[in-house]
């Protein structure tokens, strides 16, 4: 029945459980004394609302799960520390696809060694049952053509560079009718 995360974990814990308690939030640096942390289970705790800077300090953690919560989205930073994560739990969480799982997915897509599960639309009514992939691609299909970025990163990665080139190309038109000069890096 725990409804914040203890403050008396010992410093050189490697494992730590803290599934089915009452945790709602985690605040900044909820963990910043347990650095040898390697696995987390926040399992089953209905958390609604993770700090930036909640996971401050976990550099060594490998397994992180946040399944069974009640997450609609990651604020910008969230992850951040979390350079040797392999594991990401997600399943089981009423994810919002709106602007908002944006960073959450991005992360996910530039940390292609991290393993996860469960980043599934739960919400709006319209978007229920996509994974979010599908739901940040139709995003920027939505856009005007003349409003698309000119960024590798945009488009999903699976594309075959034929249909890449083809985006490419339609935006460099759409540039030049405009004037703009734009140069691509990458």
């Amino acid at each position: 029945d725990l409804k914040k995360v203890p403050g008396n974990i010992p410093p050189d814990i490697v494992k730590l459980d803290l599934s089915s308690n009452k945790i709602r939030q985690l605040r900044a640096k909820e963990f910043e004394d347990v650095s040898e942390l390697k696995i987390l289970n926040l399992n089953n705790n209905g958390i609604a609302y993770i700090d930036p800077a909640a996971f401050s300090g976990l550099n060594n953690l490998e397994e992180l799960d946040l399944s069974n919560n009640s997450l609609q989205n990651f604020e910008y930073g969230v992850l951040e520390d979390l350079y040797f994560l392999k594991i990401l739990w997600l399943r089981d969480n009423p994810w919002r696809c709106d602007y908002n799982i944006h960073y959450l997915f991005y992360w996910l897509k530039h940390h292609y060694n991290v393993h996860y599960n469960g980043l599934e639309c739960k919400m709006p009514e319209e978007y229920k049952g996509w994974s979010v992939g599908k739901y940040v691609r139709s995003y920027y299909e939505e856009c005007p053509k003349d409003k698309l970025p000119v960024y590798p990163e945009t488009f999903d990665l699976d594309k075959d560079d034929e249909e890449w080139e083809r985006h490419k190309e339609q935006s460099v038109q759409t540039v030049k009718k405009h004037g703009v000069i734009v140069t691509v890096i990458g």
